[in-house]
């Protein structure tokens, strides 16, 4: 887009209260923003929502989100103009978020989670144009069109991060790994447990929703509702009874005591959500955990080199994300979370923002 061609006003959906998804409020007159000396201007194609927008829009979200924030972490764009100090990008390139934009490489910081946060702290990607600090962006995979590149900021580097974060612990090909649902961050860890060549057994409610999970390389599927010790039925599963090597954890206290039944000694559980409620009942404890000799460890998406050598491996192994059937207008926000919420989605939720 040639600069002579960059508007002077961008549409955008900010959060006007913490009531729920009524509190979205659309302003079709907001001011471009102005581009700082290290920061690219990015015209949003597609934004796909987490379960943390949704928290956001409800003020329930656990690390802290600004008023009136622009909500949305994870966008897919183009740079249509570049501050005079940029020097990783330039106009024309294809970029997405890094979701939080201070976490470029080694662990997270109290400061990095509390204030750079995209769609928390600071403004997301809910709205046609945005400008963003040049180390807050990362490459789109050239295999991936916008709106499979803007699911990868949370749910896949997720999942990467379960998988690979702990590098004394990371997955190896043989490695038994253990998926919870149909969710985004699940089905990403089904297609990197299979790149890499692990054995895989994932967990859902339905057939329909099974035979997607069949289609992904599900090795094998366990129905939940119908084996309620769908824990102890995983490790029956794994060479020698002797449990699963990783588990990536979404439901929360509700699920964990099974996932601990599954989990093999010195094996890892990633805790990425809370689907199941943040309460449950009996819920497992510390001692559950040292008496399964494992780790249990919480995840908050990853670095900017994870995703870069995570979208490496997505262009070597040909990962396409899954996204949910319905492609939704940037109007329908409010009907794409409650859609959302009300877990009827298989895959990742994605917003068209602007035409490609």
């Amino acid at each position: 887009m040639p600069a002579e061609s960059i508007p002077r006003a961008t549409k955008e959906w900010r959060v006007e209260g913490q009531k729920g998804f009524d509190c979205l409020q659309l302003n079709a007159d907001a001011p471009i923003p102005e581009l700082g000396d290290t920061e690219c201007l990015v015209r949003w194609h597609c934004v796909s929502l987490n379960y943390r927008d949704l928290l956001v829009t409800k003020g329930k979200y656990l690390f802290g989100s600004k008023d009136h924030v622009v909500p949305g972490s994870d966008g897919a764009g183009e740079v249509v103009a570049v501050g005079p100090k940029v020097t990783r990008f330039q106009p024309g390139n294809r970029v997405m978020t890094l979701l939080h934009q201070g976490h470029l490489s080694g662990a997270l910081t109290p400061t990095t989670i509390s204030t750079t946060g995209v769609g928390g702290t600071i403004d997301g990607c809910l709205r046609e144009f945005g400008a963003f600090n040049e180390q807050g962006l990362v490459s789109i995979p050239d295999s991936l069109d916008f709106a499979q590149a803007s699911t990868l900021p949370c749910a896949a580097i997720t999942a990467w991060n379960a998988l690979y974060g702990l590098e004394s612990k990371s997955l190896k090909p043989g490695d038994t790994v253990l998926t919870q649902g149909t969710g985004g961050v699940s089905l990403f860890a089904l297609q990197f447990a299979k790149a890499a060549g692990a054995y895989c057994i994932s967990t859902t409610s339905s057939e329909s929703k099974a035979q997607i999970l069949r289609d992904l390389g599900a090795d094998h599927i366990i129905n939940y509702r119908e084996d309620p010790d769908w824990g102890t039925s995983a490790r029956a599963l794994t060479p020698y009874g002797n449990g699963v090597s990783h588990i990536v954890e979404i439901g929360g206290p509700n699920t964990l005591a099974q996932s601990l039944k599954a989990i093999k000694i010195e094996g890892v559980i990633s805790i990425i959500g809370f689907l199941g409620g943040a309460v449950g009942k009996g819920a497992p404890s510390f001692l559950d955990v040292l008496g399964n000799v494992c780790t249990v460890r919480g995840i908050l998406a990853g670095s900017r080199q994870q995703m870069e050598d995570m979208n490496q491996a997505i262009e070597a192994n040909k990962v396409k994300p899954f996204v949910d059937e319905k492609i939704w207008d940037f109007k329908d926000i409010k009907e794409a979370m409650t859609h959302m919420w009300d877990q009827k989605h298989v895959g990742k939720v994605v917003v068209k923002v602007c035409d490609e």
